[in-house]
């Protein structure tokens, strides 16, 4: 489900909110959270495995985490760490985490990620997943004015089956696609 474009923020004012986020990377909570992604992709990721964390933000935590557990890391950021360069590169493993949601068009940067990814390689991606079109009027995700495509368990199995991956659920709101080698 889309918001339509009329009602998507500026680049501005979606800056402008992100900066109101205190997402430290010293912060034990924000690291329990981002661990939930982090947890199963380090159990099935290969020592030394090189990776992007897509998405960032001012403070990559996730890539920190993940770089001290052994983890070579590149980051990008559309407002923090805009370096274009990394997305011509290629990874063994790509992690996104609360970013799909706020895309205008993601399945386009969803294709340019797995572009990236080698072979027998993973697509790490966590957002919360529409339950029913029932609950969605009153689901708390929908009131952040920067969440503007909200995603179902059917829109990554249809995902895998288009970049010819294989889908994985971990908990309610992490996904990983995997790369064939």
């Amino acid at each position: 489900m889309f918001v339509p474009p009329e009602f998507h923020l500026s680049p501005q004012a979606e800056k402008a909110y992100y900066d109101l986020h205190e997402n430290s990377a010293a912060d034990e909570g924000y690291r329990r959270f981002l661990s939930r992604c982090a947890a199963p992709l380090l159990e099935r990721l290969p020592a030394s495995s090189r990776g992007l964390d897509f998405g960032c933000g001012p403070a990559p935590a996730l890539a920190q985490m993940l770089a001290q557990s052994g983890h070579t890391m590149a980051t990008y950021d559309l407002y923090y760490q805009p370096d274009d360069s990394v997305l011509g590169q290629h990874f063994d493993f790509v992690v996104s985490t609360e970013v799909v949601e706020h895309l205008s068009e993601p399945l386009s940067v969803l294709e340019m990620l797995w572009q990236q990814i080698h072979p027998g390689g993973v697509l790490a991606l966590m957002t919360k997943l529409v339950a029913s079109p029932e609950r969605f009027a009153s689901w708390h995700y929908i009131r952040d004015p920067t969440h503007i495509v909200f995603f179902s368990a059917h829109t990554f199995h249809w995902l895998a089956q288009h970049l010819g991956a294989e889908v994985a659920f971990h908990g309610s709101d992490v996904i990983f696609l995997s790369k064939p080698t």
